[in-house]
């Protein structure tokens, strides 16, 4: 089912806060998913809003320390991000690197906001329910995926892409992401629409709708 994203972004706003007085939204799924399209196309209708301003994003690949931080990032992210704005708090992150291998030296500022999307693989993790508004998981054909990655990157990624591949299809199938999400999306729809205004929504078992925490 098609579902317009300005009516999602009211639904985002419209349900309660959990990570202190901010709704956090994390958008999880497989790398080439689409997960950072849906992202950004969220982020557009909930500063389009009325009284709205576009939400502060943050994407884990920005605070992996290399492939191998795959999924024990989580502590950075929620030393420097989750915990301030929890409390209140802007909070703040140094952003990896790909081509240095480094943290860059000027941190990121994320600041307290009614709305916080988090996008990338783990990102509505077991351990991040607590503080959830919504959990979104975006999903893809793996020939698709690969190739919108290797197409972004190029394919010197292969090897260690594949390794990350293995590791996430672990994670997902030990965390029961995809069946605890609260919106299921298809990330690789072949129905005609605007993609800049619409998304298409994936049935299944406890998809019938969103079901925003109350």
């Amino acid at each position: 089912m098609l579902e317009a994203y300005a009516q999602l972004a009211r639904r985002v706003r419209a349900a309660p806060a959990r990570l202190g007085r901010t709704r956090l939204v994390a958008v999880d799924g497989p790398s080439g998913a689409g997960k950072s399209w849906f992202t950004a196309r969220l982020a557009d209708a909930l500063a389009e809003l009325p009284g709205g301003a576009r939400p502060p994003v943050v994407h884990t690949d920005d605070l992996l320390d290399g492939w191998d931080d795959q999924l024990t990032f989580w502590s950075r992210l929620e030393e420097c991000v989750l915990a301030p704005v929890r409390e209140g708090r802007p909070g703040a992150y140094r952003r990896y690197s790909w081509v240095r291998r480094d943290f860059l030296p000027r941190p990121v500022p994320v600041p307290v906001a009614p709305v916080l999307l988090v996008e990338g693989v783990s990102a509505a993790r077991a351990a991040a329910v607590p503080d959830l508004s919504l959990a979104v998981f975006v999903t893809a054909p793996p020939e698709l995926r690969l190739t919108r990655a290797v197409a972004r990157d190029g394919p010197g990624i292969l090897p260690e892409l594949r390794r990350w591949h293995t590791g996430e299809r672990a994670h997902f199938a030990a965390d029961g992401t995809e069946e605890r999400a609260d919106l299921v999306v298809d990330g690789a729809p072949d129905l005609p629409h605007d993609r800049s205004r619409y998304y298409l929504r994936r049935g299944g078992p406890g998809k019938a709708g969103i079901r925003c925490r109350s």
